[in-house]
């Protein structure tokens, strides 16, 4: 081998101390994220009627953000497996927390949206990122008990942060909500240049940006249609023909692009591998749970309940403490036994329980049944969100890590942006329908205070007359618990997905490991003798053949580590 076709040294692989320092600072990451993202979830009723917002403003903030955060993913994890992982994680840090910062200056609905969408681009980095470093750290077998950790943090920033945003907003104003995670980000930032330095393997970097485009184009044109359809415009109108039309011809131009592309954004080959393809449908469905769920029974406990911000926050702890609680103990049980698919199903039977039963809500509903609803709920999504995951982690190939990781979060993302968008325009239509009719009903002397529903904005039910509040009150709680039944077969589909995974068992090497010992391989058959393409298949094990390709002398990628980034 000549000096240039030299390999760069493997970087030691993080042990001990150092390793627990870096996770810290990973998990650290994370947590910024989810508080930021939770520390307005249960304020932003009073948020949206405060700048003037509609019930289609409302589900439009929120949506904003996910599908952001949904159409970033792939490009991170695609950079995530050409460059360093370290310096792509403190970039979306930085983007997050600056979105977070100008969506507290918002005057009007249009300003937050965005400054949202730029949330939602650190968001969706934080999110694939984190897994993905997660995944070169530590061993699949291993990596159970972390991703239960991770879904620990989930739920108390989830916990934690409407508490801390009611507090916040009874207190100084709603706007402080978004400045609350800069300084534990700044921190963050520091903990990972000081603590994670991780082996680079770094490639010309060629991202496919026209695939981005018509990605971005198609599923936008769809959500948009999903949100404005029954209200704006009839379902069945021209429209409709436009949206839908264009948006399917649109994302089958981005197929058409992805399959020539030299580097896809979403690699069509990785559906030839069963488990990606099963967890993929099986994540639909968790999005949509899990999002739905945090944003609109916020809504139903102001708006159907009259609670108030803090009220709401801890009226919905019950599903955060079943995510707290499966998650961590599911995840031990991973590492110690190796067996998870038990478990997983266990969760998407848990999932399909929760949606039913919340589907019997009403404004009267009494409140050990809402708590044991959610539990239930909480218990499934923490027994199948992240391990979805890590099953996909688990049988993909590790210079796919990124791209694989990112892909089933980008899906997950998408099934949530949609189930949000669908359940808002089912709840926008319904509510409506049933105030119509709740008002035909009142004596004219009864409907003092009525003219302000006429608007569309989201009412403050605190300051409504009696008779009046009554009527939002039913009509919240009735159509909130109409839609958690209808998203229920989504989670059948999710089950059914979860039972049809191939029962793999995990591996005991990170992803790391797994490069080196490529690496290592490679250096003893410099001439390529064992491959006949220019690749190297060096290893083969449960997860089957893992192929990487073969350097090329001086214009190959070289490795370094992101000690010295």
């Amino acid at each position: 081998m000549t000096a240039t076709q030299q390999q760069a040294p493997v970087a030691s692989l993080l042990t001990g101390r150092t390793k627990r320092l870096a996770l810290a600072g990973l998990f650290l990451s994370m947590f910024v994220s989810m508080l930021a993202m939770n520390v307005v979830g249960t304020s932003m009723p009073i948020i949206i009627a405060d700048i003037g917002g509609t019930q289609a403003a409302f589900t439009w903030v929120v949506t904003a953000t996910m599908l952001a955060s949904a159409i970033s993913t792939p490009i991170w994890g695609k950079l995530a497996d050409l460059t360093s992982k370290k310096v792509l994680l403190q970039v979306s840090l930085i983007v997050f927390t600056l979105g977070s910062a100008l969506a507290g200056t918002a005057q009007d609905p249009t300003a937050l949206i965005i400054f949202r969408v730029l949330q939602g681009l650190g968001a969706g980095g934080l999110g694939t990122l984190g897994q993905i470093v997660l995944a070169e750290v530590v061993s699949p077998l291993e990596r159970g008990k972390y991703m239960g950790i991770m879904g620990a943090i989930m739920a108390v920033a989830t916990v934690g942060g409407p508490l801390l945003g009611g507090l916040i907003t009874d207190t100084i104003g709603w706007r402080w909500n978004f400045y609350v995670a800069a300084p534990i980000a700044i921190i963050a930032i520091i903990m990972l240049q000081r603590t994670l330095h991780l082996q680079t393997i770094k490639r010309k970097i060629k991202i496919d940006y026209l695939g981005a485009a018509l990605i971005s184009a198609g599923f936008t044109s769809l959500l948009i249609w999903v949100t404005l359809g029954g209200s704006s415009f009839d379902w069945w109108s021209w429209q409709t023909i436009a949206m839908v039309g264009g948006g399917l011809i649109i994302l089958a131009l981005a197929v058409f692009v992805e399959l020539r592309v030299e580097e896809p954004l979403i690699p069509l080959t990785l559906f030839k591998n069963r488990t990606f393809t099963l967890s993929v449908l099986a994540s639909v469905a968790v999005g949509l749970a899990m999002f739905g769920t945090a944003v609109f029974l916020g809504q139903y406990m102001q708006l159907a309940r009259g609670r108030t911000v803090i009220e709401a926050s801890l009226l919905t702890l019950p599903m955060m403490g079943g995510v707290l609680i499966s998650s961590t103990i599911v995840g031990q049980i991973i590492t110690r036994t190796g067996k998870w698919k038990r478990y997983m199903v266990t969760g998407a039977i848990a999932l399909l329980a929760g949606l039913l039963m919340m589907g019997q809500l009403r404004y009267d509903t009494t409140y050990w049944y809402v708590g044991v609803s959610m539990f239930v709920m909480g218990a499934g999504v923490g027994m199948t969100m992240q391990n979805l995951v890590l099953v996909v982690q688990n049988t993909v190939s590790p210079t796919q890590m990124g791209v694989a990781s990112s892909a089933v979060t980008f899906f997950r993302t998408i099934g949530g942006t949609a189930g949000m968008s669908a359940m808002g325009a089912m709840l926008a239509i319904q509510v409506t329908n049933y105030i119509t009719d709740g008002l035909a009903k009142l004596a004219p002397k009864d409907l003092a205070g009525a003219e302000s529903l006429a608007s569309g904005v989201l009412p403050k039910v605190s300051e409504l007359p009696g008779p009046v509040r009554l009527v939002v009150e039913s009509a919240y709680g009735h159509s909130i618990g109409n839609i958690f039944f209808a998203a229920a077969p989504v989670a059948l589909l999710a089950l059914i997905a979860i039972i049809f995974l191939p029962n793999i068992p995990l591996s005991s090497k990170s992803n790391a490991e797994k490069i080196a010992e490529l690496r290592k391989n490679e250096e003893a058959d410099p001439a390529g003798l064992g491959s006949a393409t220019g690749s190297v298949t060096v290893l083969t094990d449960t997860t089957g053949p893992i192929v990487l390709p073969r350097r090329q002398g001086p214009t190959s990628p070289s490795t370094a580590s992101d000690s010295a980034s």
